[in-house]
């Protein structure tokens, strides 16, 4: 049963990757749900962090010890070498005009989002392993994080000079390495102490993700007329993490 919720879980991930065929549709007013979605996606990672696996990894330990701890910091410090050794270096390739030869630059865009996808199905394979209300509220955290960024790699792909047919396919194919991170965590099952491990380490990259990554782009917001919408759709993921917290 564990199995089939977990390959589900990551089979719908997989299949936001084509969600970035929406954003063909986007005007430039209807492009502001994409900053919505990430307000909305911070929200819902913080709260599954710090309501669901914080709890759960304290619970395997039996306390919130130094090894809980640990693995907490070893997500944290995995996610930031993970962004500085690869996001980073597509970013600093990303100025590059339409003329230019902007082809590998898509491909290492595609391998960075192959390995997240894979860090993706790893935590939710570790989750379910824990409990199944453990799972799904992690693979909604992952969803609400997924939509926008799939949108953002669409939009890469086509720019760097694939067709939006083509654009779909390879991205979809990137999402499937997390059905891998999923089988690899779910194999180990047999093995008493990998949520033990994987739990926090899944608690410390959602905590780098939501406060690095999506916070900052929350903060942004804040400055602008929209503002309030921002705010409360970053409490809503909150609240709906915490209503998921009391119905486990």
């Amino acid at each position: 049963m564990i199995w089939l919720y977990a390959i589900l879980s990551v089979l719908a991930v997989s299949a936001i990757s084509f969600i970035g065929a929406a954003s063909l549709f986007f005007s430039a007013k209807q492009a502001k749900i994409v900053g919505y979605l990430v307000s909305f996606a911070a929200g819902g990672m913080l709260g599954a962090s710090i309501l669901h696996l914080l709890p759960e990894a304290a619970e395997e330990a039996g306390s919130f010890n130094h090894l809980v701890a640990g693995g907490v910091i070893i997500g944290i410090v995995a996610s930031f070498l993970f962004e500085n050794f690869l996001w980073r270096h597509y970013h600093s390739h990303s100025g590059h005009t339409e003329h230019e030869h902007v082809e590998p630059v898509a491909y290492l865009n595609l391998l960075g989002d192959g390995l997240h996808n894979f860090l993706d199905g790893l935590i939710i394979g570790a989750s379910y392993l824990a409990s199944i209300p453990l799972g799904i509220s992690t693979t909604l955290a992952v969803v609400l994080h997924e939509i926008p960024q799939e949108i953002g790699d669409f939009g890469i792909l086509v720019s760097a000079g694939f067709s939006r047919a083509k654009a779909l396919f390879v991205n979809f194919l990137s999402a499937l390495s997390a059905i891998a991170g999923a089988i690899i965590a779910l194999s180990l099952q047999s093995n008493a102490n990998a949520t033990l491990y994987l739990v926090p380490f899944a608690a410390g990259n959602f905590l780098y993700i939501s406060l690095t990554d999506l916070v900052p782009e929350l903060h942004h917001a804040s400055k602008t007329k929209d503002a309030g919408k921002h705010i409360a759709l970053f409490l809503l993921g909150i609240a709906i993490m915490v209503a998921l917290s009391l119905i486990e």
